[in-house]
């Protein structure tokens, strides 16, 4: 697995490059990806992009364009890396959409609002938090819809255990958790087959932002981070806590680490299919 990076694709930030243009970096970074011969793209690994911070709209777009390409076949499986500005986005399901201050205030706090078409509820971004975005044709990679949300579930449980933190899932709740401590939120959006959103791991953001509504609807849901859960489990100190986030947490490292377990259960769905109610809460 090698991570790509939006420069070295000619895709900039800020800036909408044309279908065409995206299309050409896209099947340019195809070294590992071989063509059918047909211009379209088979069950190769997805290319795996870092796109440092970007604006939520601005990503979103972004999502959308290339689920349509990849709709069409036009581009490989994709899967995105980001971390977004502040931003809360509200969900499908309207109901548990819980917002505790006015879109205008939460404006005034430089808090961006987004209403947005993928599954669950009112969720949270921000600076620290990492962000993968998967654009895949399921049936190329021999997956379903329920098998997918293992995929997400998994990829972060499993990155979250090998920096030592006890994470799983909860019976009847999406996410990812910690004891009764939500880290990560999961919601998806499909159009033929093709995914596009995805998980949101929080690994040193700044908690507070979920303080401004219910995070998917769950009211008194504790959210946490790696950063917190690694001072309660590892008893770091104030004087070791910096070099810990330094060498473990860094940005860099865990999106690099994340696509490589993402990459692994996509190459032995085997395995993944396997994984039973031992990682369920």
């Amino acid at each position: 697995m090698k991570m790509l990076h939006l420069e070295d694709l000619g895709i900039l930030e800020g800036e909408k490059s044309p279908d065409g243009d995206i299309i050409s970096a896209l099947n340019s970074a195809q070294y590992t990806h071989a063509s059918n011969g047909s211009g379209t793209f088979g069950n190769e690994e997805p290319l795996y992009i870092d796109c440092g911070v970007m604006a939520y709209r601005e990503m979103l777009d972004l999502q959308s364009r290339l689920q349509s390409l990849r709709i069409r076949k036009k581009i490989p499986n994709t899967i995105l890396f980001v971390e977004h500005p502040p931003v809360i986005t509200l969900g499908a399901r309207k109901p548990i959409n819980k917002l505790l201050h006015t879109e205008k205030e939460l404006l005034a706090l430089n808090i961006d609002v987004v209403q947005i078409k993928r599954g669950g509820g009112a969720t949270a971004h921000n600076p620290g938090q990492l962000v993968m975005y998967p654009i895949l044709l399921l049936p190329s990679l021999g997956l379903r819809v329920a098998l997918y949300i293992r995929l997400l579930e998994q990829t972060g449980i499993q990155l979250l255990r090998e920096i030592g933190i006890p994470a799983a899932r909860k019976h009847r709740y999406p996410g990812i958790w910690v004891e009764e401590r939500k880290i990560a939120s999961i919601g998806v959006q499909l159009n033929y087959e093709t995914t596009m959103h995805g998980i949101a791991l929080n690994i040193t953001n700044d908690l507070n932002i979920f303080t401004f509504m219910v995070p998917c609807g769950l009211d008194g849901v504790e959210m946490t981070s790696a950063e917190k859960e690694l001072q309660r489990y590892k008893r770091l100190s104030a004087e070791t806590q910096a070099e810990t986030q330094a060498e473990t947490l860094s940005m860099e490292t865990m999106k690099m680490r994340m696509g490589s377990i993402c990459s692994k259960y996509l190459s032995n769905l085997d395995e993944l299919k396997s994984i039973t109610q031992e990682s369920r809460l």
